[in-house]
C-alpha cells in the first residue's frame, strides 16, 4: 500500500521541476494527480507518461475562473479533491531601486494572489471530502531576506501568513494547511543563479526530488495533527554563517 492511496491531488507548476517529482512521487504512492501549469506541452507529455492516474490541465494560478474550472475537472474525473499543493511560483532579479510595478504584479500574482485563488477553490471540494492537506511552497526566502528580489521575498514572506490564518480558518473542516520552505534546489528556474553554496551549511544544493518526501509527508495522514506550520528543507541555510574550512 502506498502513502497515498486513494488520495486525489492538485499540483500547481506540476510540468516540470519540483512538482513534476511531487507528480511522480505522488503516482508511485497510490494518489490520483491533475497537473496543473501553463507549460501545456511539458504537462501532457507528464501526464501521459504517468498513465490513468494523472491528466493535465492547463493553468495560470492568477486566473480565478479557471480554478473554477481545474476543480471541478478534478472532481469530474477522479471524484474528490484532498490535497492542494500550491508549487507554481516565479522570481525576477531586480534591486529595489529598478524593480518595475508591473514585474512587482507579476510575482506578487502568481506566487502570493496564486496560492490565495487555489486555496479559495478547493475548500468546497475538501470540504465534502471530510477534510485534506493544502502545502504552500515557500522558500528560504520566507524566513530571510534576499537582496535583488524584493518581491519574490515578499511573496514567500506573505505565504507564511497566509498559510497560518488559512490553517486556522479551515481547521474545523479538517482540512490542514502547512507551508514548505526549500532552499537552493536545482530546477529550471534556478539555472540562472549558478552554484553559490557559501552560505549553506551543507555546501551543497538539492536536487528537485530531495523535498518530495517532506511534501509527500504533509499530503499524507503521517501528518495528521500537523496544520499552520513551517517546515525548512535548506541546508542549513536559514541556520547562520557556516564554517567555511
Amino acid at each position: 500500500m502506498g502513502k497515498l492511496d486513494g488520495k486525489v491531488a492538485i499540483i500547481t507548476g506540476g510540468a516540470r521541476g519540483m512538482g513534476a517529482a511531487h507528480a511522480r512521487r505522488f503516482v508511485e504512492e497510490g494518489a490520483s494527480v491533475v497537473i496543473a501549469d501553463v507549460l501545456t506541452d511539458l504537462g501532457t507529455k507528464l501526464a501521459d507518461d504517468l498513465g490513468e492516474r494523472a491528466i493535465f490541465a492547463e493553468l495560470d494560478v492568477r486566473d480565478r475562473e479557471r480554478w473554477t474550472d481545474v476543480v471541478a475537472q478534478t472532481v469530474e474525473r477522479f471524484g474528490r479533491v484532498d490535497v492542494l499543493v500550491n508549487n507554481a511560483g516565479i522570481f525576477r532579479r531586480e534591486s529595489i531601486e529598478t524593480h518595475s510595478h508591473e514585474l512587482w504584479d507579476e510575482v506578487i500574482g502568481v506566487n502570493l494572489t496564486g496560492i490565495w485563488n487555489g486555496t479559495k477553490a478547493v475548500i468546497p471540494a475538501m470540504k465534502a471530502a471530510g477534510g485534506g492537506s493544502i502545502i504552500n511552497v515557500s522558500s528560504t526566502a520566507g524566513m530571510t531576506g534576499y537582496a535583488w528580489l524584493p518581491a519574490y521575498t515578499t511573496s514567500k514572506w506573505g505565504i507564511r501568513g497566509l498559510t497560518k490564518t488559512s490553517a486556522l480558518d479551515l481547521g474545523q473542516y479538517g482540512i490542514r494547511v502547512n507551508s514548505v520552505h526549500p532552499g537552493f534546489v536545482r530546477t529550471p528556474m534556478t539555472e540562472e543563479l549558478g552554484d553559490n553554496t557559501a552560505n549553506v551549511a551543507l555546501h551543497r544544493t538539492a536536487a528537485d526530488t530531495e523535498l518530495t518526501p517532506l511534501v509527500l509527508f504533509l499530503a499524507s495522514d503521517d501528518s495528521a495533527f500537523s496544520t499552520g506550520g513551517e517546515f525548512i528543507a535548506d541546508g542549513g541555510e536559514s541556520a547562520g554563517l557556516p564554517v567555511h574550512n
